[in-house]
């Protein structure tokens, strides 16, 4: 555990995704999210945490892990077709990372999520945040259009033999 870490997340204060987060920032990344998901049938969540504290924190609880224990938590896994996404912030390690549940990242697989992460972490490193959340929301709709209508396309192409 590095001290560094520690005291960034220390004083790392929550007012601060409060001032970069605003209602009407967060409003407008839940109406994109709204937007996508009335396109398919997986569910987006975006949650930022501006530091970890207590027992996350003194663990060293590095970002990804804290991901997936939210993920898990907000239940973002239990969907129809396991395609759920969460999209997580960690402003004090300025960390964006997307956890995906098993039948989205198959098809996309790491290298399109972490491509996804960078753009978006780009921008919050530009001081784009709202920008950032959205584009990042909507690369992640993108993905569920190209999987669910290839794979609409090809139950389409399977059709019975006429006797």
């Amino acid at each position: 555990m590095g001290i560094r870490r520690i005291g960034r997340h220390l004083l790392e204060h929550r007012w601060r995704v409060r001032r970069i987060f605003t209602p009407k920032v967060l409003a407008a990344i839940e109406q994109a999210i709204k937007a996508g998901e009335a396109t398919h049938s997986g569910q987006v969540r975006f949650v930022v945490e501006g530091a970890l504290d207590g027992k996350p924190l003194f663990r060293d609880q590095p970002a990804r892990e804290r991901a997936l224990d939210i993920f898990s938590h907000l239940r973002v896994w239990d969907t129809a077709h396991n395609n759920g996404v969460l999209i997580y912030l960690l402003l004090a390690d300025r960390i964006v990372e997307i956890i995906a549940d098993r039948g989205i990242d198959a098809e996309v697989g790491a290298a399109g999520w972490n491509k996804i992460c960078a753009d978006m972490e780009a921008d919050f490193k530009a001081g784009k945040f709202e920008s950032g959340a959205i584009r990042g929301s909507r690369r992640s709709r993108n993905n569920w259009q190209r999987i669910f209508r290839n794979m609409a396309a090809a139950a389409t192409n399977c059709r019975m033999p006429r006797w």
